[in-house]
């Protein structure tokens, strides 16, 4: 299960699976740490039993039903001020594949994967260690509802559901990795200005009008673009721009 992939050139050269692990982000870090990865790298398990969610959230998986893997990446050639473009990378790529399957697919800033009006379908997870200067690696998790149909948690919903079919995680697997692969090497020859223009044009409520929870209080203003540090910028009824790190402001629900 989970072939090496013939046709990357440096993605899913190695792959670990595993059929049950408690987050494949640790099993990566794990593997770094013992200096048992490199570039491309995967980890890939088949039951995620307390997979990673932001905010401290965890990550509701059924056994066998989805798609719940970490990419190892050294991202070396950006700045360290440059971290969110790798975000952006990622999150373009896994829309590409999954809008081939439901077009109105949206991310919401900063990673998920959202359907309006159904909840959300995915997310990503990086956590990065940075060195002086550059990063030393990027461990990117990938967990997406595929094939599951029942969720305990309110405000999820899957591939399956919106389609009414069922998918082959392994042709998904590698549809994913490969257009990843492809958009990381145009980050890696400074494409930054597409990626990110592709990142917005899908940006869930961008341009509208809406309430947003934030330390503050409640602010209404609408999503207005992303400032260097992919910090969200917010433009409010009188006209001020206000930006917001992650933990600094909460969206409506779905």
């Amino acid at each position: 299960m989970y072939k090496i992939l013939a046709n990357t050139i440096f993605l899913g050269k190695d792959i670990h699976f595993l059929s049950d692990c408690h987050s494949s982000n640790d099993i990566a870090l794990q593997l770094v740490r013992e200096k048992r990865a490199k570039e491309g790298t995967i980890v890939i398990c088949a039951n995620q039993i307390k997979g990673k969610g932001q905010r401290g959230n965890s990550w509701e998986s059924e056994s066998g039903k989805n798609l719940t893997f970490s990419l190892i990446l050294q991202p070396d050639f950006l700045d360290v001020t440059e971290q969110f473009y790798l975000n952006m990378a990622i999150s373009v790529a896994v829309r590409r594949v999954l809008s081939d399957y439901l077009p109105d697919i949206q991310v919401k800033w900063p990673n998920d994967f959202v359907i309006r009006g159904f909840g959300k379908i995915g997310g990503i997870l990086i956590e990065n260690s940075l060195g002086y200067k550059s990063w030393e690696y990027a461990i990117v998790g990938i967990g997406l509802n595929i094939n599951q149909q029942a969720f305990s948690t309110a405000g999820a919903t899957s591939l399956r559901l919106m389609t009414g079919s069922s998918f082959d995680l392994e042709e998904l697997f590698r549809l994913i990795i490969t257009q990843i692969e492809q958009v990381y090497i145009r980050l890696k020859q400074a494409a930054f200005a597409l990626i990110k223009k592709e990142y917005l044009s899908y940006l869930y409520l961008w341009e509208e009008w809406e309430t947003f929870e934030t330390r503050s209080g409640l602010l209404k203003g609408k999503i207005s673009g992303l400032d260097p540090l992919g910090r969200l910028e917010l433009r409010l009824e009188n006209n001020e721009l206000q930006s917001f790190d992650f933990k600094e402001i909460r969206f409506p629900r779905i």
